[in-house]
């Protein structure tokens, strides 16, 4: 998002709607102006491709927005950012998406990269949204001040009003919008500094819940298209595998078929309902190749990852002599230890509650997609490659995500295959994976394992830590079975470079992938890296003797914000507190993403071995906060996700395929297993960066829950998920 950070000296286009409405935009670079507007519906009359904010003559403000809305809150907080600067009346403001078409011919300067990953949706645009508010407000000061020919310096704003108060004089912001459309000026305003804000950081209703609420909210699935049929989609179900045969013969009683689209790894039904092209689907015999994966299972695997912590690897990280330390650590006797351990974790599936989708509707110079997207540049780059049409030829619909997780962040196979049976049939088609298609031919998270050893003084104070890391590659995940002595920041987020003090180290890596193709998840390698270090850290405390919070909050020292973190989390957690037996603490503390975010949990695990999550105490660093609601709500969503993956989370392989299919057997959290208790508590510490929030929050879930686990019962928890765990204790 780089090219879309905007000096604020940067020139300001405007334009005048056919309506006679401000539209204000803030390009990254002037000729992105010259190039006409089309919105995705191809109908917006506004003369500059710049446009970001709107304002009609009855005083309602229109924000377009650059990132996806799938749950997160970000176009909430987008519009707040704008409309802080703009002043104008909140209960007016209405959001939509900003369309790909757009700006792809702007060369992507135009909105950015407009991907919602790796929690981008919010800190990597905040100056663009509110230099755009800051440069609508400023242009109708000078159409006020024109109108009543004074000193601009005399006009000030408030809730949708230009005022000048030496003659109480007013003037809404619609009845200006016309005039200020064509104010020219030569350098941008000023933006304001957090200590000036009103509305950003303050608690503020979702702009999306309404239309949630009363099923008025359009999602991919409810995409509706004149003339579509409906298409139901089988892959192979061995990765790799390929289409040998398909026995049709079972589709002579069922009306409304359409046909049978064969592709290289998937068979597709087509018909005038989905239930019947689904039916359809089900009345199919097929026979696939394996690709000679058909002997692969989870036992295999996983011996795999573990068997390559003895592998070669590639330096990530090296500093001092950490190999010198952990041999004194070994061979010394006085009170100096060396410890060491192994942790595993599986492959998860992201199952977002609404299943992959995708309608389009191709002609012969235009093509159009409806879909639910993290990434609406990469569905319009795709679909021009498919089609062979031009990228301004491409008209990406948005809708509202349910559930994204990172699978629809840019690798959309639903999309290619719609293209395909749309390409064969000639009509419009909408084409929806099952529950069980959509589990199955996920591209998971990474499988992982890593090995630690440390070496502490006698006073338990760490000197080295050692890190060798197996892990697929999401870089080069897909291509097939690889082992490759190189790192990314993926497979060592966490581990390397992390912000404890070790004075030596030393972090190796194998990236190591499978038939099994994996991409990001939520929290990507927090995910799983930081159920392995804070683990490890909790295991640490112990070796020394000291209380995990105080070990940890020792090597803290040089991060006031982390230090603001774990104190926190002690004190809203009632840390030190005794508890009987049977019950426990742990804690665990993470960057990623910009942030610093930590938890605390506390369980109660009978002597039987059951586990029930008591309460979760959140704390999070984020330097500045847009809308605490939001942000919030993004807290305790991740505590949830975070509570699947580390109890039940498990993707298994058997005679090559994924086992896992629905969730009778992927099991998500239900209400009754949520913990009784979810604090969130925000610790913004301000300065020149924003941080992350969606990403953030899930890493320190696993590691506290398994550290709570230990405190309770003795029992340490070193492989993923906790099922596999004996948590029975005497």
């Amino acid at each position: 998002m780089t090219a879309a950070i905007l000096s604020r000296r940067s020139v300001v286009f405007s334009g005048l709607s056919a309506t006679g409405a401000l539209v204000i935009g803030v390009p990254a670079v002037a000729s992105a102006a010259l190039q006409p507007p089309v919105m995705a519906d191809g109908t917006n009359p506004a003369k500059e491709m710049t446009a970001f904010v709107i304002i009609e003559p009855d005083n309602t403000v229109t924000i377009r927005v650059p990132h996806q809305e799938m749950g997160q809150g970000t176009t909430t907080a987008l519009a707040m950012l704008v409309a802080e600067e703009l002043e104008c009346d909140w209960a007016k403001v209405k959001v939509e998406y900003a369309s790909a078409n757009r700006n792809s011919k702007a060369g992507g300067n135009l909105y950015g990269r407009m991907q919602t990953v790796g929690s981008s949706g919010l800190r990597t645009s905040v100056a663009m949204m509110q230099q755009a508010g800051a440069s609508a407000r400023e242009r109708l000061k000078l159409a006020a001040a024109d109108r009543w020919k004074v000193d601009p310096a005399e006009c000030t704003v408030s809730s949708g009003k230009c005022l000048h108060k030496a003659t109480n004089r007013s003037l809404d912001y619609g009845a200006l919008a016309a005039a200020a459309a064509v104010v020219q000026m030569p350098a941008e305003p000023a933006i304001r500094t957090p200590d000036k804000y009103r509305l950003v950081g303050k608690w503020t209703p979702r702009l999306d819940t309404t239309a949630k609420l009363d099923g008025s909210a359009k999602f991919g699935l409810d995409a509706q298209v004149p003339g579509m049929v409906y298409a139901a989609v089988w892959s192979a179900p061995v990765y790799g595998g390929s289409l040998k045969s398909v026995d049709e013969a079972g589709l002579k009683d069922i009306r409304g078929i359409v046909g049978v689209v064969k592709l290289k790894d998937a068979v597709v039904v087509v018909a005038d309902r989905y239930w019947r092209a689904k039916k359809g689907l089900d009345a199919l015999k097929i026979e696939w190749d394996a690709a000679g994966y058909g002997g692969v299972d989870s036992a295999q695997l996983n011996k795999g990852y573990v068997d390559a912590l003895d592998k070669p690897m590639a330096t990530a990280e090296k500093k001092g002599d950490a190999a010198a330390a952990l041999a004194a650590a070994s061979s010394s006797g006085g009170g100096a230890k060396l410890v060491e351990a192994t942790y595993e974790a599986p492959f998860l599936s992201h199952s977002p509650m609404e299943p992959l989708n995708c309608t389009v509707a191709l002609g012969p110079d235009r093509a159009d997609v409806w879909i639910s997207t993290q990434a609406p540049m990469a569905v319009l780059q795709m679909t021009a490659k498919e089609t062979g049409l031009k990228p301004e030829q491409v008209y990406v619909h948005n809708a509202f995500v349910g559930g994204g997780f990172g699978r629809r962040g840019g690798a959309h196979d639903e999309l290619l295959q719609a293209i395909a049976v749309a390409k064969q049939v000639g009509k419009p088609v909408k084409l929806i994976w099952s529950r069980e298609q959509d589990i199955r031919r996920d591209r998971f998270r990474p499988q992982a394992a890593v090995r630690f050893r440390a070496a502490l003084d006698g006073a338990g104070k760490p000197q080295a830590l050692q890190a060798r890391i197996a892990v697929g590659s999401l870089i080069r995940g897909g291509n097939g079975p690889q082992e490759v002595q190189a790192s990314e920041p993926m497979a060592t987020e966490c581990i390397q470079n992390s912000f404890y003090a070790f004075p030596a180290r030393d972090i190796g890596v194998l990236l190591k992938n499978s038939h099994i193709p994996v991409s990001f998840w939520r929290g990507v390698g927090s995910s799983q890296n930081g159920f392995f270090v804070e683990s490890f850290m909790d295991e640490l405390a112990h070796a020394a003797g000291q209380d995990p919070y105080q070990y940890r909050r020792a090597l803290l020292t040089e991060r006031p914000d982390a230090l603001g973190v774990i104190d926190a989390m002690a004190k809203h957690s009632d840390w030190g507190q005794p508890l009987p037996k049977g019950r426990g603490r742990g804690l665990a503390i993470l960057e990623a993403y910009g942030s610093v975010s930590g938890q605390v949990v506390e369980v109660t695990v009978s002597r039987d071995g059951k586990l029930k999550i008591d309460r979760v105490t959140c704390v999070l660093d984020p330097y500045h906060v847009a809308n605490p609601n939001t942000v919030e709500q993004q807290m305790e969503g991740a505590v949830i996700m975070g509570l699947t993956a580390a109890v039940w989370g498990e993707i298994t392989i058997k005679d090559g395929a994924p086992v896992e299919s629905n969730f009778h057997n992927y099991k998500m959290a239900r209400m009754v297993d949520t913990p009784a208790r979810i604090d969130v508590h925000l610790v913004p510490s301000g300065g020149p960066k924003w941080g992350g929030v969606g990403e953030p929050g899930l890493g320190p879930l696993a590691p506290a829950l398994a550290n709570a686990v230990f405190a309770a019962t003795g029992v340490r928890v070193r492989r993923l998920p906790l099922t596999h765990a004996d948590l029975r204790w005497a």
